[in-house]
């Protein structure tokens, strides 16, 4: 995700930073876990399998768990923070997060064997703050219920929707290397990163300032005004991605990076022959879209009021992904005027015996197990396994990628998790190709 354009992302301080000796010692410590682990896993095969599914010639199914409910997942203080300074915190959160993972339910992933310095920039929003209440059932989760107000009721209001603007942070961004080379020197490499993963959903924004129910009947009552509305985000989006590039502000996907709602970003035809390692445009990286709100409309809709414009966007890009929650298995013939998809999101709510008939082997079904079975007092492990071999059954000459996803909780029973992840692996093993 770039930043959520419905709400107001404080300018990131550019200052130098300074850490205590103790600091130091616990990121030097989880550095040194880190370059061990990252060691191991690239030499794994596991990169190459990501490469060869996402090649579509893939060996077998892989396996990736992400969205995870980290307020409930500490066991025995290997979550805790120990370090003082605000920013050596979030680094240790994102450090000891990949470690647990890597420790307890790693199925595919894999660990970079250096460290990476996010570039520092910062993006407007996109004009209209959302406004919100909200209801929580655990308020230590990030997941909660929300209602929203609508701004949007007439053509007029489509003119709140305003264009980004993008300031790249230089010098905050050079505090962080410099604190990061000093801290890591002789442990892990550090490398400079820039934007990957853009998650880009005009749809999601537009319904929390037009309400689902208004936006879903103007599809018919003012398509017009939907048409109007859309293409404005769309352009919002575009402007934010020329910033972007002309900033040289993007980085390669082709690698360990999220793509989508789905798995890795591995693959052979990025970043493509027109590629300068010096500055990282659109047609290197992977892009990405989704209609979530869509689930229920039909295919010709689907397009008119949300792919047909998309394709501005997805054909800046070498390769895309789509899809998210929305079950596509209705939707094959829209999918297949996107030309350069390889990807899509295969929804607990899909069609299995539809969607891995149409798809066949000319795309990577990304298949999201329902998560929640992790909400059940008992962990029927028994059915989660009857799940994921229904899929798998159907999809056995398919590529395949199983994500677990949208975990809001596992009751705090991480084990759960932990168990899910074992049984996820042996039956990739066992529909090796």
């Amino acid at each position: 995700m770039l930043h959520d354009p419905s709400h107001i992302t404080p300018i990131p301080v550019e200052e130098e930073i300074h850490l205590k000796q103790s600091d130091k010692d616990i990121l030097r410590s989880l550095g040194a876990e880190l370059a061990e682990i990252g060691a191991r896993d690239q030499k794994s095969g596991k990169a190459e399998l990501w490469r060869d599914l996402n090649d579509l010639k893939s060996k077998r199914p892989m396996v990736w768990i992400n969205e995870i409910p980290w307020h409930e997942m500490n066991v025995e203080d290997e979550l805790t923070l120990r370090c003082e300074h605000e920013w050596a915190r979030e680094l240790e959160t994102d450090m000891r997060r990949t470690i647990y993972q890597s420790r307890h339910m790693p199925g595919d992933m894999v660990v970079n064997d250096y460290i990476e310095c996010p570039k520092v920039f910062h993006s407007t929003d996109f004009g209209i703050l959302e406004e919100v209440e909200t209801a929580h059932t655990d308020a230590e989760n990030e997941i909660y219920s929300r209602h929203f107000k609508i701004q949007i009721k007439e053509p007029e209001d489509i003119e709140k929707i305003q264009m980004p603007r993008i300031t790249y942070l230089e010098k905050a961004t050079q505090y962080r290397y410099e604190a990061m080379r000093e801290v890591f020197d002789g442990i892990i490499e550090v490398k400079m990163a820039g934007q990957t993963h853009i998650w880009y959903t005009p749809w999601d924004f537009l319904i929390r300032w037009w309400g689902i129910s208004e936006a879903m009947m103007d599809l018919v009552v003012r398509p017009e005004m939907v048409h109007a509305a859309y293409e404005r985000m769309v352009d919002a989006w575009m402007t934010e991605l020329d910033q972007l590039d002309e900033l040289n502000l993007l980085s390669l996907d082709c690698n360990n990076t999220r793509i989508g709602s789905g798995g890795y970003g591995y693959v052979s035809d990025l970043p493509g022959k027109e590629y300068n390692p010096e500055h990282v445009h659109p047609h290197n990286m992977w892009g990405c879209a989704n209609a979530q709100i869509f689930s229920s409309v039909s295919p010709q809709m689907h397009w008119e009021f949300a792919v047909e414009h998309d394709m501005r966007w997805l054909e800046r890009f070498g390769l895309t992904y789509y899809g998210c929650c929305e079950p596509l298995h209705d939707k094959m013939e829209v999918m297949r005027r996107i030309p350069n998809l390889r990807k899509l999101s295969v929804s607990a709510w899909c069609d299995i015996d539809k969607i891995t008939r149409e798809a066949g082997g000319d795309y990577v079904m990304s298949r999201k197990p329902n998560p929640a079975i992790f909400a059940e007092s008992v962990f029927d492990a028994a059915e989660a396994e009857r799940q994921l071999r229904e899929f798998m059954d159907a999809a056995k000459d398919g590529h395949v990628e199983i994500i677990m996803k949208d975990i809001s909780t596992v009751n705090y029973k991480p084990q759960n998790l932990w168990e899910w992840e074992k049984i996820a692996m042996r039956i990739a093993e066992e529909y090796a190709h």
